[in-house]
């Protein structure tokens, strides 16, 4: 009986979400298990046979062949990196001259020091592969500005191979035109603060293309408090916004100009924002699920999920030795595509719950499967995030469309430009009223200890609630869609 339920045939998605689980946890042991090099090239070998033979049959006997093959391949991924990272030991408490380019915008840090990711870097001489961060005294640089800078190399953390702090910047290079797409962003950027005044522009501007770092510093802060800082990063929400936003205005027109439109905006998006970890993963999902659609499949979220993990640490193996916008951005997209279905139909059975309230169930989920991680890595926890939330996400698109429109009204009519910006100026300054004034609360935060083996049960636990609702519920997650 046992045998003849084993010959029994398993769908393909599944088999390749077993090997993306394999690569996954393949480059987390590279971090730790130290194999022979020799080994490692034998063990590629394997992992296509493993992988391969599996897909063609499908049979449920080799599911642990297939995850095998992930593993190694994972090993094999995580050993070139690790490799990569070693060259950077015996540089640690040297002084260096570094050249390299600025990866992303900078970010402000403490004491008027900013905070650079440096990588295509070149050490004395030397081409070198990894990313740097850096800490330097606040200077105007821009995301694509090479620089030559000097100072101490200490170790790095995550997945930087090392650290400079307070760097002498000794030269900024900034090419012609460089990058396009931020010259672009901070053109318009420009346009919607000629007519909206800060913070509420900054906010606007974040909103629209998730550049959070030209908020002021007491508006970080507050939106931190209030667990509002996620609306303002390049993140999965405001590309779903924008995609579904594309895809419903040709749908009627053709499928095809619909997929087209919505598929240059997640280009576009992405090359405004910059290749974080969260945008990679947001536009890699937006991407597989306007492609499903397209051709009328439906990806299950579980394995779309693993499909994106397994992406984007072979693309960098770091994001998966301690990338905290990598773990968060997974974690809130199994939270709204995975537990906040399963609340749904567990709470309401086959009705629907509402706008708000399904608004409020996604920012639950949304927040119960971030909050280990939050904890264990700030030692604090939010207590207004859902009220927060509640008051202010539902708001996240018209505020979108009207700092657009003040953008363009300050471009095309800049005589009534500060008329046509007055209903996105009067909106975004609701929303940072009730930030602040819910970051002013004197109970707006927790402070909890959480180490990491108290993160694992918790989410242990939280699955095991997760199969015990699908189960009740019969809930089909292959139906949700963040294109639709």
């Amino acid at each position: 009986m046992i045998w003849w339920a084993l010959r029994h045939k398993i769908h393909t998605s599944w088999l390749i979400m077993l090997a993306c689980l394999g690569i996954f946890v393949g480059v987390l042991l590279a971090s730790t298990v130290k194999i022979d090099p020799g080994l490692i090239n034998a063990g590629l070998i394997l992992s296509f046979i493993f992988i391969f033979v599996p897909l063609l049959s499908e049979y449920v006997y080799l599911a642990p062949l297939i995850l095998l093959g992930g593993v190694l391949f994972g090993l094999w991924r995580g050993s070139i990196s690790q490799a990569e990272l070693a060259q950077f030991r015996p540089l640690y408490g040297k002084m260096i001259t570094v050249s390299g380019s600025v990866k992303d915008d900078v970010d402000i840090g403490t004491s008027n020091q900013i905070v650079i990711r440096l990588d295509g870097l070149t050490i004395d001489d030397k081409a070198m592969a990894g990313t740097l961060w850096v800490t330097s005294n606040n200077a105007d640089i821009k995301r694509g500005d090479q620089l030559i800078i000097s100072g101490k190399l200490t170790s790095g953390f995550g997945n930087f191979a090392g650290i400079i702090y307070r760097a002498n910047i000794d030269k900024i290079i900034r090419p012609q035109p460089g990058d396009i797409a931020r010259v672009v962003r901070d053109w318009f950027a420009d346009a919607i603060r000629r007519v909206i005044p800060d913070p509420e522009s900054s906010l606007g501007i974040g909103f629209l293309v998730g550049q959070r770092r030209s908020l002021p510093t007491d508006l970080v802060l507050a939106l931190q408090l209030a667990g509002l800082t996620h609306v303002v990063v390049a993140s999965g929400y405001n590309l779903t916004i924008l995609v579904r936003l594309a895809r419903r205005l040709f749908v009627k027109v053709s499928k095809y100009l619909s997929v087209l439109s919505a598929g240059v905006m997640i280009v576009a998006f992405v090359a405004i924002t910059g290749a974080s970890p969260s945008m990679t993963r947001a536009a890699l999902v937006s991407g597989l699920s306007l492609a499903a659609w397209y051709y009328g499949r439906k990806f299950h979220p579980i394995v779309l999920l693993m499909i994106a993990v397994a992406v984007t640490v072979i693309i960098n193996p770091g994001y998966a030795w301690g990338d905290l916008g990598w773990q968060l951005s997974f974690a809130a997209f199994a939270g709204v595509m995975i537990l906040a279905p399963l609340a749904t139909k567990y709470l309401f059975g086959d009705k629907q719950p509402g706008f708000i309230g399904q608004i409020l169930i996604e920012t639950v989920s949304a927040q119960i499967a971030t909050a280990p991680i939050i904890i264990a890595a700030f030692g604090m926890l939010s207590n207004v995030a859902v009220v927060s939330n509640l008051l202010v996400l539902p708001l996240v698109p018209l505020a979108m469309l009207l700092t657009f429109i003040a953008g363009l009204g300050s471009l095309i009519l800049p005589a009534i430009g500060g008329i046509i910006s007055l209903p996105a100026t009067w909106l975004l300054h609701y929303m940072v009223s009730v930030t602040e004034y819910l970051a002013s609360l004197p109970w707006v935060s927790t402070k909890v200890e959480f180490t990491w083996w108290m993160v694992a049960i918790y989410y242990i636990i939280l699955v095991s609630i997760c199969v015990y609702m699908w189960r009740v519920t019969k809930c089909k997650l292959r139906d949700s869609n963040l294109v639709e």
